[in-house]
């Protein structure tokens, strides 16, 4: 029976130690076990009441359940213990951590947008992109152009000179990106369909002028090349940029030294009560870009021969359309760095439309 009776107080005892979750609940099994008045405490204490031939057995067994029983009340501490610490550290636990500092998304210039516009319609009637140096020689940026010495665009007013030379040459600011136009035609061999947009730089500054903007310029060179293909070429990009299939258009004839004959382009449009432009039929005509065929000489400078090859070349200024399209009423505001106009006018990154029209 003595037997018996320590198998079955192993059993409630280390099942009391198993189930326990919290230290209070844990000492209470210690005190229960083996305080003063504890079970196995109390056991001990009967073996001097046992038959001299159980004393032995009985105080060996009961031992054994006393030290199966602390060992228990030790490993069993530790996890209580370790759960306990988890259970404190997930309720005091303290976000430490900051939301997100609220950001401004950006806004894509007009100037850069209107340029991958052109850029993009150009791409898909057939043109190629080039691009060029900003400061530009004498010969690519006028002579080969055949603007001659006494032209007015040579004059300081309208070029910034730069000091130094190239092979005796004076350089620059290119004051437009014909001289990728030249560039071209003398590293090429036609035919030659090209667009060339960028910076370029005159010493002006007005409502409508500034020293520093932007052109794109195109160039078609091969055989056969007429002037009903230059005309095909630009209705179809007014009528792409603009987004008007019966836009009006117009050729004027006009005049410049690297092209013959010259036109300047206008298209229709009109003015409402309130003076708001409307872009498309009417009784009014603005004014948009320049081309016409390009020069014999130009050609020959650029050692192409003018009797085998033709071609037609027009320019334009990015600033002027990007104005005219999504109502930008002062030029000085598109190089004004002001962030609350790039707001107004400026382009959403993510559904490429004008944020003033949203």
């Amino acid at each position: 029976m003595t037997a018996s009776r320590i198998n079955t107080l192993r059993q409630e005892i280390l099942a009391q130690i198993n189930t326990a979750t919290t230290l209070p609940d844990l000492e209470a099994v210690r005190v229960a076990a083996l305080g003063k008045k504890g079970s196995i405490t109390q056991l001990l204490k009967g073996v001097g009441s046992l038959p001299a031939e159980e004393r032995k057995d009985f105080a060996r067994d009961a031992n054994i359940l006393k030290n199966e029983v602390q060992d228990a009340l030790q490993n069993r501490l530790s996890e209580v213990e370790s759960l306990t610490l988890q259970a404190t550290l997930a309720s005091q636990r303290k976000d430490i951590t900051l939301a997100a500092r609220p950001g401004e998304t950006g806004t894509i210039h007009p100037i850069i947008h209107t340029m991958e516009e052109l850029i993009s319609i150009y791409s898909e009637l057939g043109f190629s992109y080039e691009s060029g140096p900003d400061v530009e020689d004498d010969w690519h940026n006028f002579t080969a152009l055949n603007i001659p010495e006494e032209h007015p665009a040579r004059a300081m007013q309208d070029t910034f000179f730069m000091a130094e030379q190239r092979a005796g040459l004076h350089t620059v600011l290119r004051t437009q990106t014909s001289g990728v136009q030249i560039r071209t035609m003398e590293s090429k061999k036609p035919p030659i369909r090209i667009i060339a947009p960028g910076r370029t730089y005159r010493s002006d500054y007005d409502m409508t002028h500034t020293p520093m903007f932007h052109q794109i310029e195109g160039l078609y060179i091969d055989k056969g090349v007429h002037f009903g293909h230059l005309k095909a070429t630009l209705i179809e990009f007014c009528k792409r940029f603009f987004e008007v299939d019966e836009l009006p258009v117009r050729f004027r004839p006009s005049f410049f030294p690297f092209t013959e004959p010259s036109a300047e382009v206008d298209i229709g449009c009109s003015w409402t009560d309130s003076g708001e432009l409307v872009i498309g039929a009417g009784d009014g005509w603005l004014e948009i870009l320049g081309c016409g065929m390009v020069h014999p000489k130009v050609l020959a400078n650029c050692g192409i021969d003018p009797d085998e090859y033709q071609g037609f070349a027009f320019g334009m200024g990015i600033e002027r359309p990007a104005m005219l399209k999504y109502g930008i009423p002062d030029l000085r505001g598109m190089f004004e760095a002001d962030v609350r106009w790039l707001k107004h006018y400026g382009f959403s990154p993510y559904n490429n439309t004008a944020l003033a029209n949203e």
